[in-house]
């Protein structure tokens, strides 16, 4: 079933479904900017050698983590079935419209707790290199490159999974046809490659200006708490998200500027 459907390509020919691929692709890159951010961050604290392959590596890796779930569909809509169930004051049902309720209980699912725990690490992560930028530590790369560009590619894969997750339930619910894989597979290789080719302007961009790294840090956070909230059935709607983070750096960017102009217009230090 799985074979035939990702070998299936007759909907070339409809006009429909290549206006779904631009559409999936477009979100696919959209959804994908939070796995780029990361990214940058983490192969940032690499040796300056290690970085291009870092990146590469670690867009692959969600590239094959995308696949393999597309490719267990019916793995991953399981994922929606309660494992058991927690208590919750009347008063929140209102404020959770996708929550299902059992006897009053809500249904926590595979999903959830993985929602919850991806949260819990961007939260954690976001936080910990926030710390290191304000008290001035950095970590040492004394430990070999093995270890340091291990631990990286680990990090990132880890948090790959949480973003493929995300980035497949979506697209088999813009596509509401989980025969197509052949499509979502196509949508989710172009947005991999654009973001490969993105990848690099966007980690020197984060890397040269530490404000922004700061604000790209703050902006995890808040996809953390966000998917935390998800995961406990709190609707929040992504546009406001992204909204806020697109306003946030807009400003950040004319600030960016503003500090250029003010540095080259500076006049020269007296001569005593």
């Amino acid at each position: 079933m799985i074979l035939a459907s990702l070998l299936d390509f007759h909907w070339f020919s409809d006009p429909q479904a290549w206006g779904a691929l631009t559409t999936l692709t477009l979100l696919e890159i959209v959804l994908g900017i939070d796995n780029i951010v990361f990214i940058s961050i983490l192969v940032d604290r690499l040796p300056e050698a290690q970085r291009a392959k870092g990146r590469l590596i670690g867009l692959s890796l969600a590239m094959g983590a995308r696949m393999l779930l597309l490719l267990s569909i019916s793995w991953i809509m399981s994922l929606k079935n309660a494992l058991f169930s927690i208590p919750v004051h009347p008063a929140l049902w209102d404020m959770m419209p996708t929550a299902e309720q059992h006897g009053g209980m809500l249904g926590i699912s595979m999903k959830d707790i993985i929602l919850l725990g991806g949260g819990f690490f961007l939260i954690w992560k976001s936080t910990k290199e926030i710390h290191h930028k304000l008290e001035g530590e950095e970590e040492s790369h004394s430990t070999g490159k093995a270890a340091s560009f291990g631990a990286v590619l680990v990090q990132i894969a880890m948090i790959d999974i949480i973003f493929s997750l995300d980035s497949v339930i979506t697209a088999v619910g813009m596509v509401n046809d989980p025969t197509r894989v052949s499509l979502m597979m196509v949508a989710v290789v172009i947005s991999i490659g654009v973001m490969m080719v993105a990848s690099g302007t966007i980690s020197s961009f984060v890397s040269r200006h530490p404000s922004v790294k700061m604000l790209a840090l703050s902006f995890l956070i808040l996809i953390g708490t966000a998917l935390m909230a998800e995961g406990l059935h709190f609707h929040i709607p992504k546009g406001y998200i992204y909204f806020s983070m697109a306003f946030s750096l807009a400003v950040e960017l004319l600030n960016l500027k503003l500090r250029a102009k003010d540095t080259t217009a500076a006049p020269p230090a007296a001569q005593i």
